[in-house]
């Protein structure tokens, strides 16, 4: 982050609400003000506000309507909001001793204040009020939709509880939100710890100029000569994907799959397996309370899955028909392994490379071969149009936003007629005190009250490898995937047209269909109408060759077993771990790891491996057992995608601006305001079909 040295910064120590950014009515951050000791006073002023205005509500004579109720709490919600939002964001990207040492107690607060107000049964009375007036059916459907999950809400937070479950109901969510925030640190502590430095480039040998440009870039970051492995992804990636050396390979695998465990390199060091089996007996605890037999019971009252037996039974089935592919799969993988690279027992370490090279054989495809034609300022521009022909907006930077790196850009979001109803920070590159993976996160949400209208901006946030020595960041067809996917999400966001920001956007659409729209822009990026708005040569201009193409075509579903039963081992896991709890026993999360790896897995990694403690989705994120929402939604955005190809089979363009425009009306403008599978029958005529999804991975 960045420090003035200024009068302020003197105000700021001596008066801790006056001059602060975070407190500040303006309609965008102010990143290059904002310091770890504003987070404490911001927070405490806020909610001091906050309980006054509800205190005021819920007394007598106090306002009954939908705007006095409702809209009252929307504004309350959102200034709140509208000051955690960049420091959140900055806990993610820019972290720091300081900033933790503000934002853990600070989110403790926020935590204990929101559960204090879902069991306030003054503002319960008010809002049920509500819901009981005669004219309640006569309501806009998004205004009786805010009321509805209102009163959902303040069940799940305990409203009913009477002492002393209400108080106890309070101390395990603050408790479960400083866990979740001290295992996500672990992990990024972990990760950011181990590094190997190699000065010998024939210890890199397999490892394209690309990758190694990146390691060289590690090792200058760090004044070191030569080149620096790291537990970054692209680092990671280039290699256990290329690099000849078994060694290395065993041992970046080996540090990466044992991070913040009691195994690896910093064995206990970050430690995050008491941490999981405190997770897990809070949750259940906390499910029990409120009457749900188990968390996973509990989850699914915010989902589309009406039941733990219908989330089970849809998992089960997948995996009966992904596993006997995976195993053939990986049949033939080894058999190559062993003929062709010499490696007569295929480990953990080697399954990356080895599919490399039998993907290299079978289709002569190698990502090398892709990524000059992806360079990631031009699949930017070309994203953005394909934005534009799908939905009518477009896409254009701003300069003078303020931001928390040089490498950051913002977007205005225009509509047909130039007028910019929305915004975008796009942070791309990994780097140091940046948390790993991609994501989207709300900044602000659109809302309107009166003549006033505060627009929706969206945080996008991934972990490409940066540019290097004079070329551009080349992006694996991967990421390209990965690019589409989090921009799905933010248009989600930022194409919302509900005004009331609870249900607007991604918030409060049913953790199982939310990642409908990321998934979805996914299916884009094989479509060769689509590349050609970007998929051009770095150095030559020259679109991407057509039989290049179709090679990629071909290589779609290679190994599309394996990568189905993998993610039916994260699903499962995470779902059975919450459903078959029993406080006796404690969480077992290798025990049960196990187990499910003998239902569905087909490799077995090496006992020592901890893939549960750096599970940072489930135990630091919003999908505890939820994990399985990513193949539900795939159904549904597999299926969503063919009103596309029925377009093009019909004589259009794949590229549909009619479909794309009642896409964006039923699926993305509407949030939550009616229920996901509803908008979805809006959209597509039908209730979603299952074969779509295995249609999607090459399995019918």
């Amino acid at each position: 982050m960045a420090h003035e040295n200024s009068a302020r910064d003197t105000q700021a120590h001596t008066d801790p609400v006056h001059d602060n950014p975070l407190l500040a009515d303006s309609p965008l951050p102010a990143f290059s003000r904002i310091r770890p000791e504003h987070v404490g006073p911001a927070v405490d002023a806020l909610l001091a506000d906050y309980r006054k205005a509800i205190d005021h509500l819920t007394a007598a004579g106090g306002p009954r309507d939908f705007a006095g109720v409702m809209l009252a709490q929307e504004r309350l919600e959102q200034r709140v909001s509208r000051a955690w939002a960049p420091v959140g964001h900055l806990h993610s990207v820019a972290d720091s001793e300081a900033l933790r040492e503000a934002y853990g107690p600070a989110e403790e607060k926020l935590t204990e204040h929101a559960i204090e107000l879902g069991q306030n049964r003054d503002l319960y009375k008010a809002v049920q009020a509500l819901a009981d007036a005669p004219d309640f059916a006569g309501l806009p459907r998004p205004e009786r939709a805010l009321v509805e999950h209102a009163l959902r809400d303040f069940h799940l937070s305990g409203v009913a509880l009477e002492e002393p479950a209400r108080t106890r109901y309070r101390e395990i969510g603050v408790e479960l939100s400083k866990l979740s925030t001290e295992f996500s640190n672990a992990v990024l502590d972990a990760t950011d710890a181990w590094h190997q430095h190699i000065t010998d480039e024939r210890d890199l040998a397999g490892i394209p100029e690309s990758g190694r440009a990146v390691l060289r870039q590690y090792a200058r970051e760090q004044n070191l000569d030569g080149y620096l492995v790291t537990l970054k992804q692209p680092s990671v990636q280039a290699v256990l994907t290329y690099a000849d050396n078994r060694g290395l390979r065993e041992r970046v695998y080996w540090a990466y799959q044992t991070r913040a465990s009691d195994q690896g390199p910093h064995a206990g060091k970050f430690d995050n397996g008491p941490r999981i089996e405190r997770i897990m007996a809070l949750r259940h605890e906390a499910a029990r309370l409120l009457g749900f037999a188990n968390a996973a019971e509990e989850s699914l009252a915010t989902k589309m899955a009406a039941s733990p037996t219908e989330v089970m039974e849809f998992l089960h089935d997948l995996g009966q028909r992904a596993r006997p592919v995976a195993r053939q799969e990986l049949a033939t993988l080894r058999e190559f392994a062993a003929k062709e690279l010499q490696l007569d027992n295929l480990e953990s370490w080697d399954v990356a490379y080895a599919s490399e090279k039998l993907r290299q054989k079978n289709y002569d495809l190698d990502e090398e071969q892709l990524k000059p034609y992806f360079p990631l300022p031009a699949v930017i521009e070309g994203l953005f149009g394909l934005v534009q022909k799908l939905y009518g907006v477009t896409l254009a930077p701003r300069d003078g936003v303020e931001v928390w790196h040089p490498d950051v850009r913002y977007y205005d979001v225009r509509d047909a007629v130039g007028r910019v109803f929305a915004g975008a920070y796009v942070d791309l590159y990994a780097r140091s005190g940046k948390r790993g993976g991609a994501w989207m996160d709300v900044c602000q949400s659109r809302f309107r009250e009166g003549d006033s209208e505060r627009l929706p901006v969206a945080f996008l946030t991934c972990n490409f490898a940066p540019p290097t020595e004079g070329r551009p960041a080349l992006l694996t067809h991967d990421d390209v995937l990965t690019l589409f996917h989090e921009f799905g999400h933010g248009l989600h966001h930022l194409l919302t047209e509900i005004q009331l920001p609870s249900i607007g956007g991604i918030d409060g659409v049913e953790w199982d269909a939310v990642e409908l729209p990321s998934q979805f822009m996914e299916n884009f990026g094989w479509n060769r109408e689509a590349l050609d708005l970007f998929a051009r040569h770095w150095q030559t201009g020259e679109p991407l060759p057509e039989e290049l193409f179709q090679r990629m075509l071909a290589a779609r579903h290679f190994h599309a077993g394996l990568f189905l039963v993998r993610q039916l081992e994260f699903a499962m896991f995470d779902f059975r771990l919450h459903l078959a709890y029993e406080p006796a026993q404690g969480a077992r999360p290798l025990a049960v790891l196990e187990e499910v790896r003998r239902e569905v897995a087909v490799l077995h990694p090496p006992i020592w491996q901890r893939f549960p403690n750096s599970f940072t989705h489930v135990f630091a994120g919003g999908y505890a057992a939820g994990y399985y929402s990513y193949l539900w939604a795939e159904l549904l955005s597999a299926d969503a995608f063919g009103a596309f190809e029925d377009a093009a089979k019909a004589g259009g363009s794949l590229i549909d601006r009619d479909t794309g425009e009642r896409f964006r009306r039923e699926i993305l403008a509407v949030g939550a305001s009616r229920p996901a599978l509803d908008s979805f029958v809006a959209f597509r005529g039908r209730k979603p079909e299952p074969e779509a999804l295995l249609r999607s991975h090459g399995l019918i």
